[in-house]
C-alpha cells in the first residue's frame, strides 16, 4: 500500500483540510475508490487498517480530517468546532469537494463512500444532494434519534449558545447524550467501553489526544442539524431510487439503539421508494464495527457487499 498525504480547501473559506490517499501497490489494477468518512471525534487516519484491506483488493481509499479534527485544526483552532455559517452543509459540501478532486485523479472507476457514526449522516444527507454521482454507499454504526431527543438537544444547545457563545465545551451536552451509552456493558472498565470489545483499541483511543474530546455547542447544533434532515422526506425523495446502500452495525451499539434505530434508519429510505437496501446486524458488536473483535468478518463482508452492488454496475456522475 502507497500513502499519500495533502490538503484542499473547506467550503467554509477559512479551514484547510488535512486528507490522505491510500493506494494500491504499483501494478495492482484500480477497481473502484472508497471515501471514508469518518466520525464525531476521531479522525480518517483511524481507519488505516481498513484502508489497507481495501487497497490490497484493488480500491483506492480516501478521506479527510473535517474542520474541528485531526490534522485539520490548526494552532488556535478549536476541536469540535466547525465552522460560523451553517456547518451541516459545509460538512457534506467539503465531501464532495474531496470526490471531485479524487474522480479527476481516476475516472471511469466505481466510485462508493462509506460513512461511520457521526459521518454516516453526513452521508445519508450527502446522497440527498449529490447520491447521482456515486455508485454504492455504506452506512456504519448509524442511527436515528427520535425526533423529541432531536428537539430537546437542540433545545439545550441554542440556549447555551445564547450564553456561552458557539465555541463553549458542551460537556452537559455530552454526559446527557453518551452518559448512559455503557448501561448494557457489565462491570465496564472505561467511559468507552462502548465502542468495541477489543480492549486494546479502547486504550488506545484513550491515550490518543485527537480522539474523544467533547464537541462544542457548534459541533453539537451541526450534528443535530444533519440528523434533523434526514427526517425531512422531502430530502430522502432525492436520493437515485436505485442506488445500493448497506447498513451495517452491531446489535449492542448504543448509537444505533442497539438495532432498533438502525432499523428505522433503513426503514425511512425504504419508505423514500429505495430498491436496493441491504441491512447486517452483528450479534453482540459495539459501535466501531470496523474495529471490533469480528473485525475481519466485517472487512469481507464489507467487501462483497461493494463487489456484488457497486463494481457490477458502476455510475458516473458529477
Amino acid at each position: 500500500m502507497r500513502k499519500e498525504a495533502f490538503s484542499f480547501d473547506s467550503r467554509d473559506g477559512e479551514t484547510k483540510l488535512h486528507a490522505i490517499r491510500y493506494l494500491p501497490d504499483e501494478g495492482v489494477p484500480i477497481r473502484g475508490v472508497v471515501q471514508i468518512v469518518h466520525g464525531m471525534s476521531e479522525y480518517f487516519e483511524r481507519y488505516e487498517p481498513f484502508s489497507r484491506y481495501l487497497t490490497e483488493h484493488g480500491f483506492v481509499v480516501t478521506g479527510d480530517d473535517h474542520m474541528g479534527h485531526g490534522e485539520s485544526v490548526a494552532e488556535g483552532m478549536t476541536f469540535g468546532y466547525f465552522c460560523r455559517q451553517d456547518p451541516a452543509t459545509v460538512l457534506v459540501r467539503d465531501e464532495h469537494r474531496l470526490k471531485k478532486i479524487t474522480q479527476e485523479l481516476f475516472p471511469g472507476v466505481p466510485y462508493l463512500l462509506i460513512g461511520h457514526s457521526m459521518g454516516s449522516f453526513i452521508v445519508r444527507n450527502y446522497l440527498c444532494r449529490y447520491g447521482t454521482g456515486i455508485s454504492a454507499a455504506v452506512l456504519l454504526g448509524t442511527g436515528m434519534p427520535s425526533r423529541m431527543e432531536l428537539f430537546l438537544s437542540t433545545t439545550i444547545a441554542k440556549a447555551q449558545q445564547l450564553i456561552f457563545g458557539p465555541k463553549h465545551v458542551a460537556k452537559l451536552l455530552d454526559r446527557l447524550i453518551f452518559g448512559g451509552y455503557n448501561k448494557r456493558i457489565k462491570n465496564p472498565r472505561t467511559s468507552y467501553d462502548w465502542l468495541t470489545g477489543e480492549e486494546d483499541l479502547v486504550d488506545a483511543y484513550l491515550r490518543n489526544p485527537l480522539c474523544g474530546f467533547v464537541f462544542t455547542l457548534n459541533g453539537f447544533l451541526a450534528m443535530f442539524q444533519l440528523i434533523s434532515r434526514i427526517y425531512q422526506p422531502d430530502n430522502l425523495a432525492r436520493i437515485p431510487k436505485e442506488l445500493p446502500v448497506l447498513f451495517a452495525s452491531g446489535d449492542a451499539d448504543p448509537v444505533g439503539d442497539y438495532g432498533k434505530g438502525v432499523r428505522a434508519a433503513c426503514e425511512s429510505l425504504e419508505k423514500a421508494g429505495m430498491k436496493h437496501l441491504t441491512l447486517k446486524l452483528y450479534p453482540g458488536a459495539r459501535h466501531e464495527v470496523l474495529n471490533e473483535t469480528n473485525r475481519e468478518e466485517v472487512y469481507a463482508d464489507l467487501l462483497d457487499w461493494m463487489e456484488r452492488n457497486a463494481l457490477s454496475s458502476p455510475k458516473q456522475g458529477e
